[in-house]
């Protein structure tokens, strides 16, 4: 089977792991197809960025996406997700070799993301799909607070590595948010810290649904961070204000906290490695500064 590393996926190769996990591949993508005796195999989707994605058919005809994720932590327990949804809000799981971080799972058609549609009517979705996804759950998915406290023990190093690509204000105003709210949390959830609208498509068997998944357990105000935060639907102060105000009002949560989460997250994703995001440290500007 030949295919061409999707553009997604060429950070992968400026890493020894990176390098490591490409290398692995092909003997992993020809496994898994004899595994579950997929047929039609088409060429990689050029979007996915944290996994190897190839559009399948199962021996049935049921039309099905193969993922192999790359080794990070944060989708470690994607296909446990999905399985726990049991395709309420999300794609369904088909198969799932742990081993090889093999998913199998349902494809999404028409698979139109959420941001083609203007910005109130991407809230209106949202507020419809969201409630269905905060389902109770407990190990093995991490703790928000056990996530949080990783991010504020990295982001001071972080940010002296990347020589300060912030105002030191930031820094101190991410730090005291995450501090204040990772002990003090409403009811715990299955909460997705990657569910931008990017990763909501539109399909036949429900109007939308989740895909990739990067689960955590925590409060529900967590749970809409990534749509606040997020450029796919507007990057301005005044969109990411009014996605935090409408998701904030209409799914009955408190503002306040859904800031502060937002501020804190958005501040700790905005360098990975080497690499800084400025969209992130704008998001979070806007929101610290907002009046």
């Amino acid at each position: 089977m030949r295919w061409e590393i999707p553009e997604g996926l060429r950070w992968t190769e400026r890493t020894p792991l990176g390098r490591a996990w490409l290398a692995e591949l092909p003997d992993r993508l020809a496994e898994c197809v004899a595994q579950w005796e997929l047929t039609a195999v088409g060429p990689p989707f050029a979007y996915a960025f944290a996994s190897l994605a190839l559009p399948a058919e199962l021996p049935d005809g049921t039309r099905a996406v193969l993922k192999l994720q790359y080794p990070d932590d944060d989708s470690v327990h994607e296909g446990t997700a999905l399985a726990h949804w049991a395709g309420r809000g999300a794609i369904r799981l088909l198969a799932h070799d742990a081993d090889r971080r093999a998913l199998l799972v349902e494809r999404c058609d028409p698979g139109v993301p959420l941001h083609t549609l203007a910005l109130d009517e991407a809230l209106d979705a949202a507020v419809d799909l969201l409630p269905r996804l905060a389902v109770p759950a407990g190990p093995p998915f991490t703790p928000l607070a056990e996530e949080a406290a990783g991010w504020a023990e990295r982001m001071p190093a972080n940010w002296r590595r990347t020589n300060r690509p912030y105002e030191r204000r930031l820094l101190d105003a991410a730090l005291g948010l995450l501090a204040e709210l990772a002990p003090d949390q409403g009811e715990q959830v299955l909460v997705n810290q990657d569910l931008h609208a990017g990763n909501v498509l539109a399909a036949d068997r429900e109007p939308w649904l989740v895909i990739d998944p990067k689960p955590l357990v925590g409060e529900r105000e967590f749970a809409v961070v990534p749509l606040v935060r997020g450029a796919e639907l507007g990057h301005s102060p005044t969109a990411v204000r009014r996605r935090l105000d409408r998701l904030s009002t209409e799914l009955g949560l408190d503002r306040a906290r859904v800031r502060g989460w937002a501020i804190g997250q958005t501040l700790a994703w905005s360098v990975g490695g080497d690499e800084v995001f400025p969209g992130n440290i704008e998001a979070a500007r806007w929101l610290l500064d907002e009046t």
